[in-house]
């Protein structure tokens, strides 16, 4: 082998070592520029502009929160939304940041759950986020741990493991206030009960100090089991919860037990209720007498 050709083979070499040397700090730059980048540009300075969030799943569950001047509600429920979680969502979503590449291939997005939502065996969820400004979309696939999870950027070829985990829930119900009512036992002057079978009957007490309800009428020939024995229906609206909301029929519901409850300081609540199933289904409506509660009877 002549001196030209071994000088010809020496640059060809270099030049193919340089070129890989290239590539390979090329590929480590940019994963350098991804990793801890955010995943979705912009989001944490708009959070506070942002007015809806969408999620969806494969199946059709799907739930639009919206930001109303009264605050957040469930759009599907028109019901209050639990402020605290949807605010931490919008935070969550703001500071997610790019742990690691993932795959690329699309054949391979079912693996992370982040493939497209448009098939019914989809796993994963679509988070739709809105602001005046634009719109950002994300898939939120499978848990890698209890910090991290895959997402993709919808429309994009790239799927990221990305921190924090994100908690996305499709079912609107997931995404109500649950309180219901909190009126004090101690703010009750009355409660007129009326069973859906049985004879109706009447709890009072004439002040607040009045530590133990009067039942009226009583059976004949029957006396309370003890002087207190009526006193938790008094306490039946304090700190009441509600797993979902429907809207009430047009008319009454015939099945149905009806309870008012009346405040020494001029509140009204009336109650219906009856079993559903294994369900409690009750509906509430509240009045006012006086004028101190009439913000409050709303």
């Amino acid at each position: 082998m002549n001196a030209r050709r071994v000088g010809v083979l020496l640059v060809a070499g270099l030049a193919i070592i340089g070129f890989a040397m290239w590539i390979a700090s090329q590929r480590h730059l940019e994963r350098a520029t991804l990793t801890g980048d955010l995943v979705l540009a912009d989001l944490e300075r708009s959070v506070n502009a942002v007015t809806a969030i969408a999620l969806r799943k494969g199946d059709g569950t799907h739930v639009t929160l919206k930001k109303e001047a009264a605050g957040w509600s469930v759009g599907e429920r028109e019901w209050p939304a639990d402020a605290s979680k949807v605010r931490k969502l919008l935070l969550d979503l703001g500071a997610l940041n790019i742990v690691e590449e993932k795959t690329r291939l699309a054949a391979n997005f079912p693996k992370l759950g982040v493939e497209d939502v448009s098939s019914p065996q989809a796993s994963g969820t679509r988070v739709e986020i809105v602001s005046p400004a634009r719109t950002w979309a994300l898939i939120v696939g499978k848990s890698s741990s209890a910090k991290s999870g895959y997402v993709r950027v919808a429309g994009a070829a790239q799927s990221l493991l990305a921190a924090p985990l994100l908690t996305v829930d499709a079912d609107p119900k997931g995404w109500l206030d649950r309180s219901l009512i909190d009126l004090a036992p101690d703010r009750v002057r009355q409660v007129e009960e009326k069973p859906a079978t049985g004879p109706s009957f009447n709890l009072t007490r004439d002040k607040k100090e009045q530590t133990d309800f009067s039942v009226s009428p009583r059976p004949v020939g029957r006396e309370l089991s003890s002087a207190g024995v009526a006193n938790p229906i008094a306490s039946a609206l304090s700190s009441l919860t509600l797993d979902d909301v429907a809207r009430a029929g047009s008319s009454p519901d015939p099945k149905a037990a009806h309870a008012l409850y009346r405040t020494f300081d001029g509140l009204e609540v009336e109650v219906a209720g009856r079993k559903g199933g294994t369900r409690s289904l009750a509906s509430l409506r509240a009045r006012s007498t006086a004028k101190e509660t009439e913000a409050e009877a709303g």
